[in-house]
């Protein structure tokens, strides 16, 4: 058994439910990643007018398979298909380390869009690039240094794109990200799947995009020294792509109604031999003990909080689906599954959360503000040009009829 996918890139299911994915017409060898190269029908196996995807977070290299099979066989809309008819080249960006620093990511998007413009058979039509939760960040960062380094060239992008991005920040709750931390230091050296989740957590990337971060027990919640080095360095290149026209969706809604997880509430507990008592709640606003965390012979731990929103019932994308278990979210469902592994009886109450919220993903305010979390999003507030949010709060990343539609009507009109 292996957990190794567990924040996602694009709706993650066990691949068992997908058939065996499409081969690329093309495929080009980068510098830290790989790009598969699907030409449109219409174009007669040349790169006329292509779209770049960027992969997102997760443990290790890029599955382009999984990708490709997330945007074209997730039997609610075939994202690839549609853009093919509409003359659309598309071409899977993937990574050799997905949890790798934003920053070096980015060197292997601008590899790929600078291969893209090489191979263009038509100088007029400029390029679509964009990128799925943090392959959003990845493109932002890769198009906007492109514009801002004299010695890198122009990027020749009309359009760029992000499908559930977290543009203020991700959420993962304090209690998991303690728990994590709390099962590598005890039995991590028993099994290594008892030190993936933590390793994930404290990776690069990880710590770039969550805007609470925990690196161990006993330490206080909040943003990662990387992360704020990697906002200076966004900064320095401009924030966003210049003279671009910038959409984006968000898979949780824009009324501000959130998704019903209620604060302060015990959402996965576990008792055993080994865990003598391991309670996960979701997070309240004010001073709260987010988890208890007892092993044998030890005294107990307790984790606390202060002054941080009520955050898992935020409007927004829920944690993706876990491949280990398909049907339960890689949240607290994460730690349930952990929690018997150590032969824990797990009483679990919820299996989700708030993953990127909604005001994150389109870029209108801080997701540290209660009130904007679970206020109605205001077009006027956005940083992008234009968006859209998902009629009901649902998995992070999942490609749904209303937003693959939106976003190819985008691509065909204003590319």
């Amino acid at each position: 058994m292996s957990v190794v996918n567990i924040w996602g890139s694009l709706s993650p299911v066990a691949r068992a439910a997908y058939p065996t994915p499409q081969e690329p017409d093309d495929e080009w060898t980068l510098r830290g990643g790989t790009a598969w190269v699907y030409y449109s029908p219409l174009n007669r196996r040349q790169l006329v007018k292509p779209v770049i995807l960027a992969d997102g977070f997760s443990l290790g290299a890029s599955d382009l398979g999984e990708l490709w099979a997330g945007l074209e066989n997730n039997g609610k809309y075939r994202f690839i298909s549609e853009l093919h008819a509409i003359g659309r080249d598309v071409i899977v960006l993937g990574y050799d380390n997905r949890a790798a620093s934003i920053l070096d990511n980015a060197d292997t998007a601008i590899e790929c869009i600078q291969t893209a413009n090489r191979n263009r058979v038509d100088n007029k039509a400029k390029l679509v690039v964009g990128g799925f939760s943090m392959g959003g960040m990845v493109t932002r960062y890769a198009l906007a240094k492109m514009q801002h380094d004299q010695d890198l060239p122009d990027p020749e992008t009309s359009l760029y794109l992000s499908y559930d991005t977290p543009h203020r920040g991700a959420w993962l709750p304090i209690s998991m990200q303690a728990f994590a931390h709390f099962l590598k230091d005890k039995w991590g050296a028993t099994s290594p799947i008892f030190g993936q989740f933590s390793d994930l957590i404290n990776s690069p990337a990880a710590r770039q995009m969550a805007r609470w971060h925990l690196g161990k027990v006993g330490d206080k919640p909040d943003q990662a020294s990387e992360r704020r080095a990697f906002l200076q360095q966004l900064d320095a290149v401009g924030g966003w792509p210049q003279g671009i026209r910038k959409i984006g969706v968000a898979n949780g809604v824009r009324t501000g109604i959130g998704n019903g997880i209620g604060p302060a509430l015990t959402a996965v507990s576990g008792r055993g031999d080994l865990l003598l008592d391991g309670t996960l709640r979701t997070q309240a606003q004010g001073e709260q003990v987010v988890a208890i965390l007892h092993a044998a012979e030890q005294p107990p731990i307790e984790v606390s909080t202060d002054g941080l929103p009520d955050i898992d019932g935020a409007p927004g994308g829920l944690f993706p689906e876990n491949p280990v278990l398909p049907g339960n979210p890689a949240s607290f469902g994460m730690a349930a599954i952990l929690m018997g592994l150590l032969g824990s009886e797990v009483d679990l109450q919820l299996n989700t959360s708030c993953f990127i919220p909604a005001i994150s993903a389109v870029a209108t305010g801080e997701i540290d503000n209660r009130d904007a979390l679970y206020s109605e999003i205001r077009d006027r507030d956005s940083e992008l040009d234009a968006f859209a949010c998902a009629s009901k709060n649902e998995g992070h990343t999942t490609m749904t009829q209303d937003l693959g539609a939106w976003l190819v009507n985008e691509i065909e009109s204003h590319s």
